[in-house]
């Protein structure tokens, strides 16, 4: 039997794991669109976190045993279209992820200014399909959200580049950072402190970031019967209330670092107002928030009082997004592939044979990285029962034709696929880079020097 796997991050490598476990034998082959696999883990997750980036070695292992292979650079419904696939394999899981920022409909959010996360994330991540620079000229910014993601955002524009030396941070995304003229981070909660979805350790990482303070302000603070009963049912949620407690006990007349990240709860976003510059062109000003009150369960309501917060630049770090997989089913108000529990499902709610999901692209963008285990198991689970029942398998070929190797389909058609031997040559590349520098690595931003590196060395690529 052979599988198809579309996306090579977290979520792609553990599915391909437990497939080869759960039905041994399996031929995989695990595709990505990017030259180099790892998806969120290499390109979604700040540089300055190595113990979150640690996970990268436990997928090389996973990758480095030979036994699923890695085809990169490859684009769905470009390169190669899912009914060819589908001529090829018994069975394709879709592991795509979401990789958009969720949209956030206030006046004034489209403002020259006004900024995605997941966006600013790619950038300073190195993601080949962005940009190089990033306008880095605020020096008062807003961050919108009230999970790790704003806290992620808000700490890369707050900390000084010689603090993100040691990191894989590129070359050109230092120099970015190295000319803003940034003072003040102010991250927008529309609830309380009991309902921030900070994990612990990001939050007190934050307290930590030499030269910037952080500053918590005690009129916002407030607890409901929702809040005191977050509290009683979740350690995590004690700890974080208690680090931001800790803080809200600070004088902010007593800061004297250069820089401070203000924490702000029971602000929910309504505007980002605009201004014309000297150059005519209308830009951010300022964020107006309403003052929100908790009710009892652990929402909030707005209170009618208004506040506006001078700011040059405004980020939504909303939430992720996923994005439709050509020729698959697509909720376009969810943002991921309709399924029962990875099964994917047509209009009509039927089995579509053959075709899976798994990870964010399955379930939505929520949970951390351990969890697409999890959900990984699940798909596989009900791929394997498909098995043995005979049931929603595509035939590969048809009886006496001549099978024949994706690689060589793709690379028939100029198609410069990377693989893990090419891989294998990237990193060693960039790690060579670091040594320099005393750093682990310093990684590679251009798409074209990614693919260049990793096939000059490649073996032999058809199986």
């Amino acid at each position: 039997m052979r599988v198809a796997v579309v996306g090579a991050g977290p979520a792609g490598i553990y599915a391909s794991d437990i497939l080869s476990r759960t039905l041994p034998g399996t031929a995989i082959d695990l595709f990505d669109r990017l030259p180099a696999p790892y998806g969120l883990v290499r390109y979604g997750v700040a540089p300055d976190h190595p113990r979150i980036k640690a996970i990268v070695n436990a997928l090389d292992k996973i990758l480095g045993r030979g036994d699923i292979r890695l085809i990169g650079n490859v684009n769905l419904g470009v390169d190669i279209t899912l009914a060819e696939l589908a001529e090829h394999y018994d069975a394709v899981i879709v592991a795509t992820g979401a990789i958009r920022d969720a949209a956030l409909d206030i006046p004034g959010i489209d403002l020259p200014g006004s900024y995605g996360a997941a966006d600013f994330v790619s950038w300073f991540d190195g993601h080949p399909d962005v940009p190089r620079t990033w306008p880095l000229e605020a020096r008062e910014i807003a961050v919108l959200g009230a999970g790790n993601v704003a806290l992620d955002v808000a700490r890369m524009l707050a900390k000084h580049p010689a603090d993100l030396g040691p990191t894989e941070i590129p070359a050109n995304v230092a120099e970015g950072l190295a000319a803003s003229p940034v003072t003040d981070v102010h991250v927008f909660a529309r609830r309380g402190p009991a309902q921030a979805k900070f994990s612990p350790l990001e939050l007190r990482e934050l307290g930590h970031v030499p030269d910037v303070d952080v500053i918590v302000y005690p009129e916002d603070f407030a607890f409901d019967e929702g809040s005191e009963a977050a509290m009683a049912k979740s350690n995590q949620t004690r700890q974080v209330v208690a680090t931001l407690t800790d803080w809200a006990l600070n004088d902010p007349e007593d800061s004297t670092a250069s820089r401070r990240i203000h924490l702000h709860f029971l602000h929910q976003p309504v505007e980002v107002v605009g201004e014309v510059g000297p150059d005519g062109a209308r830009r951010v000003a300022a964020l107006r928030t309403e003052r929100t009150e908790l009710v009892g369960d652990g929402t909030s309501r707005g209170t009618g009082v208004v506040v506006d917060t001078p700011v040059q630049a405004v980020y939504r770090a909303v939430g992720y997004f996923g994005s439709p997989v050509p020729d698959v089913p697509f909720d376009a108000v969810r943002g991921v592939i309709p399924n029962e529990g990875g099964r994917v499902v047509d209009a009509d709610g039927a089995q579509i044979p053959g075709l899976y999901a798994t990870g964010w692209i399955k379930r939505g963008p929520v949970g951390l990285i351990g969890h697409t285990k999890s959900d990984a198991q699940e798909t596989i689970r009900h791929l394997a029962e498909d098995v043995e029942a005979g049931l929603g398998l595509r035939p590969r070929v048809a009886d006496g034709a001549e099978e024949v190797d994706v690689l060589a389909l793709l690379e028939d058609r100029g198609v410069p696929v990377t693989t893990w031997e090419g891989w294998e040559a990237l990193s060693s590349h960039e790690r060579s880079l670091g040594e320099a520098g005393g750093r682990e690595r310093v990684k590679v931003v251009p798409r074209e020097e990614m693919t260049s590196l990793s096939r000059a060395s490649r073996d032999s690529l058809v199986r």
